[in-house]
């Protein structure tokens, strides 16, 4: 098939994945054969038919589309393997965008936790990227642990060899990175110092994906029951935020352990193929995870942080949306009282696909999850840091489904943009204006929600107020001032910690750093103390969203901690 004949057909598939009706599966499926037989000569082509063979299998017409959609995925690897042969440039699969095809390699410095899951998961096809690591002075200072003698090189010399010594001390088994993992595995610490030790060297790490199932080519799972379509997507303009929230909260079913552990995995895969990673979905418990069937073959799955790996006042839920079986985005929402902060990602590949809909069933999840009433966006998610927001015009998709922005001049320049756009259809917001608009929060509030009481509220200026008060009143000794702030908490609540489990007393050191300057013995009755001891207690419980929940019923606790945020 000549270059512009392929092109002509790509883009009639590409289209076809937002045409519905009795005759759009066959000519879908007439247009796959086409191109699963035609040879691909450049890297952008078949990197586009890789995108719509996801999308299609993602949002299928018909069982045709889906099952001729899979098959040629499966097999997708060997026309990567056709196009290396040829001798072409591959850098181009390995883009942020759609980096994890089937065939392809990848490389990347990533955390203790993801690493050593890694080389567990695809065992004997991970190894250091030697060439591409130089280092030095961190490993001079941690491998000294495990290698003997190093410091008599690494502590004097200019030129030490550190793949030599880390290769002699580790043998036949130092081609892979495991052995090295394995020497902090057994260092006398806490995982989370492990972590911190391994993560301080920065090793890079490359593996091949081949055929493996953790690809984002084959990264889907088997369903039940498939949801084809033969109407439209659900467009943005076609979802009401208040109605959707309004309707009977989707039913979360606890998932076992087991289960979870399998969801763990999956968002692993999910995250790593595409050069991501996030605190919760690298360290979530899998004895937490929940499930939600929406409908329209949506499944969303959301899990809780393990105690030990917690937050200090915030509690912390992630999730994964399944379309099908297929990955389509990632959530992150992290919550105090009724407030909440949410970031919602949808892969590349799925922007075009039913996002507003979907976005509105995972906000009914979480505030059912959470308790939620006040929804609050990052920055980052409108566009502050982040081009492809601004270019995405991210601002309006949260805009039009009923967010305000925090600050009063935003709300000024929004509605002074929405009277342009009411004048003249077709103008679009120049980029300066959407970057101003991504500068701070916007809000969305449920019915019973106090407008306004969160604008201002960041648990980034407690912490900066606490560390203030260290370095004015202590001398920048952190030791000191916990300790202080410890002894005056339990005073104010009569309460003794001495026989605590860990948990729960960095539990109570981290309310004591937070609160001790707004506690007023006055304005605090027996049962308020009664219960803030319960909601302190409750951080380190099996089920953090009690410790949310418990937030919420504390009128003074929310008070002061409004205060101290905002």
């Amino acid at each position: 098939m000549l270059a512009n004949a392929l092109d002509r057909q790509l883009t009639r598939l590409e289209a076809s994945r937002y045409r519905f009706g009795g005759s759009e599966a066959p000519r879908v499926v007439g247009l796959l054969k086409r191109l699963n037989a035609a040879p691909f000569r450049d890297a952008a082509s078949l990197i586009r038919f890789h995108e719509t063979l996801l999308f299609l299998r993602a949002f299928p017409q018909a069982p045709d589309v889906m099952r001729l959609t899979e098959r040629i995925l499966r097999n997708f690897h060997k026309k990567i393997e056709a196009f290396r042969q040829s001798g072409a440039d591959m850098d181009d699969f390995d883009t942020f965008e759609v980096s994890g095809i089937a065939g392809t390699d990848m490389q990347d410095t990533l955390s203790f936790d993801v690493a050593r899951w890694l080389i567990q998961r695809m065992s004997g096809k991970v190894e250091i990227a030697w060439e591409n690591y130089e280092p030095g002075r961190q490993l001079g200072t941690t491998a000294p642990r495990f290698i003997p003698l190093l410091e008599d090189d690494g502590f004097v010399e200019a030129d030490t060899p550190w793949r030599e010594w880390l290769e002699s001390a580790g043998g036949k088994k130092s081609s892979t990175p495991a052995w090295l993992i394995s020497c902090f595995e057994r260092m006398p610490l806490s995982s989370q110092q492990q972590a911190e030790l391994y993560e301080s060297l920065r090793v890079p790490l490359r593996w091949k994906l081949e055929n493996a199932a953790i690809t984002r080519t084959r990264n889907f799972k088997s369903v039940r029951t498939v949801f084809y379509h033969s109407e439209p997507l659900i467009s943005r303009s076609q979802v009401s935020l208040a109605a959707e929230l309004a309707r009977r909260p989707p039913r979360l079913t606890k998932l076992s352990r087991r289960a979870g552990e399998q969801i763990m995995d999956l968002i692993r895969e999910v995250m790593l193929v595409r050069y991501r990673e996030l605190y919760g979905t690298t360290l979530g418990d899998p004895a937490s995870v929940v499930c939600a069937e929406v409908g329209r073959g949506v499944t969303i799955y959301l899990w809780n942080l393990p105690p030990d790996r917690r937050l200090p006042l915030r509690a912390y839920v992630a999730g994964l949306t399944l379309k099908n079986g297929v990955p389509i985005n990632y959530i992150e929402a992290i919550g105090l009282c009724e407030w909440m902060e949410v970031g919602f990602n949808t892969f590349y590949t799925f922007r075009g696909g039913e996002a507003g809909w979907i976005y509105a069933q995972v906000l009914r999840c979480l505030c059912h999850l959470m308790g939620t009433t006040c929804v609050s966006v990052y920055p980052y998610q409108l566009g502050k840091d982040n081009d492809e927001a601004i270019e995405s015009g991210a601002f309006w998709f949260y805009r039009k489904l009923g967010f305000r922005p925090g600050r009063a001049d935003l709300r000024r320049l929004v509605e002074h943009e929405e009277k342009k756009i009411a004048a003249d259809p077709r103008y679009r917001t120049p980029a300066r204006t959407l970057k101003r608009l991504a500068a701070e929060h916007i809000f969305y509030e449920l019915p019973g929600s106090e407008v306004g009481a969160w604008d201002r509220f960041s648990t980034r200026t407690i912490g900066i107020r606490v560390n203030r008060r260290m370095a004015r009143g202590f001398g920048g000794d952190a030791g000191r001032m916990s300790e202080q702030a410890q002894h005056r908490l339990e005073r104010f609540l009569g309460a003794s910690t001495s026989s605590w489990e860990t948990l729960d007393k960095t539990a109570f050191e981290n309310f004591a750093l937070a609160l001790t300057q707004v506690l007023r013995a006055s304005a605090w009755n027996r049962q308020d103390k009664e219960c803030l001891l319960r909601i302190i207690l409750a951080k380190a419980n099996r089920n953090e969203m009690l410790y949310l929940h418990l937030t919420q019923r504390h009128d003074r606790l929310r008070s002061a901690l409004l205060r101290l945020g905002s």
